[in-house]
């Protein structure tokens, strides 16, 4: 399962910038309220997370029994392409678990000569397509897509299903999960994992057509959620300004990133998230990550062979790991450039 490197290094001790990971702890509510929540773990949560599902709804603007929440959006989006992922459309490179789930899938390549941008009203569906994937903004170059074009993509294809994945939302784009009481063919996934600081508690929820909602609820567990993670979701979501803050803080970390990178010869595509991909050609991006491992710094090449072996995707972390990671590649590049030299 190649989703294990993906999700390796939860007990690595160095500096991780291989998982999308919030560098920055959950806010200071969240904690409190998880901490507040621990002498009840006795108790069940609400069913379906209730409160969390009610305080979604008037957030976002939706019906309340569109909502499903579950422990993280990847068991939803497992959920979704077990019943809908026969034959998947897919923007490439995207999230590396989609191509593994779908039991077959076409793809849109998404070209780094062009920063990785695409115009979704040039997206051509294939017949036959049960489920096309929209990731905005996109996992792993950064970038974001106009989704402006999204309602007529919907109109055209009625018997096609589009999940779009908005893990990433907090931090850039504009949500279309307010368009999803209109369009029965439109899936919205989200999670608390990234923007919101709430990995570790596993809180992933998705806005779907009511029949669908009800057959994941109903084949379900009714008790998605421990007690501290329902607090903390709901603590956070009520702190979105606190989230706002942070997530300008995080681009500007890593938009001196990934100047850092080019300085020493990386060329960096745009991005609008807290992660960029980043090409090191000629060097290999394998052997990069291999090196940088043994001096404490966890992290991974693309492997996307369409691109090639430099492509690495970098989620920034704490300024000051930012720049050990600065320093120890610089003289890791150093040193390769002088074995060719």
């Amino acid at each position: 399962m190649g989703t294990i490197l993906e999700k390796g290094g939860g007990t690595y001790q160095g500096i991780k910038l291989l998982l999308c990971e919030n560098p920055l702890p959950p806010i200071e509510e969240a904690i409190a309220a998880a901490q507040a929540e621990l002498p009840y773990s006795n108790y069940y949560t609400e069913p379906y997370s209730t409160p969390l599902r009610r305080l979604i709804s008037e957030q976002i603007g939706v019906p309340e029994q569109l909502i499903h929440i579950n422990a993280g959006s990847e068991l939803i989006l497992r959920q979704l392409f077990d019943r809908f992922g026969q034959q998947v459309h897919l923007l490439t490179p995207t999230y590396v678990l989609f191509p593994e789930i779908a039991v077959r899938h076409t793809e849109t390549r998404l070209l780094p000569g062009k920063n990785f941008s695409f115009d979704l009203a040039q997206l051509q569906i294939p017949n036959g397509t049960t489920l096309a994937v929209i990731v905005n903004p996109n996992n792993p170059t950064g970038g974001v897509f106009d989704m402006a074009p999204l309602p007529d993509l919907l109109r055209r294809h009625p018997q096609t299903r589009f999940l779009v994945d908005e893990a990433f939302i907090g931090l850039a784009g504009a949500s279309v999960a307010p368009l999803a009481p209109k369009h029965s063919n439109l899936l919205v996934t989200r999670t608390l994992s990234k923007a919101h600081s709430l990995a570790g508690f596993r809180v992933g929820y998705a806005v779907l057509p009511a029949p669908i909602a009800d057959d994941l609820n109903s084949h379900n567990d009714a008790y998605p959620l421990a007690r501290p993670s329902q607090a903390a979701a709901i603590a956070t979501l009520q702190h979105e300004d606190k989230i706002f803050q942070r997530a300008t803080a995080l681009r500007e970390w890593t938009n001196l990133l990934a100047e850092e990178l080019k300085g020493l010869g990386a060329r960096t595509y745009p991005t609008e998230t807290y992660f960029f991909l980043a090409d090191f050609a000629p060097h290999d991006a394998a052997e990069l990550a291999i090196r940088l491992r043994q001096h404490g710094i966890f992290i991974k090449h693309l492997n996307d062979v369409s691109l090639g072996p430099g492509f690495m995707r970098v989620t920034t972390a704490l300024p000051e790991d930012n720049r050990r990671f600065i320093k120890v590649l610089k003289e890791l590049l150093q040193h390769a450039q002088g074995r060719v030299s």
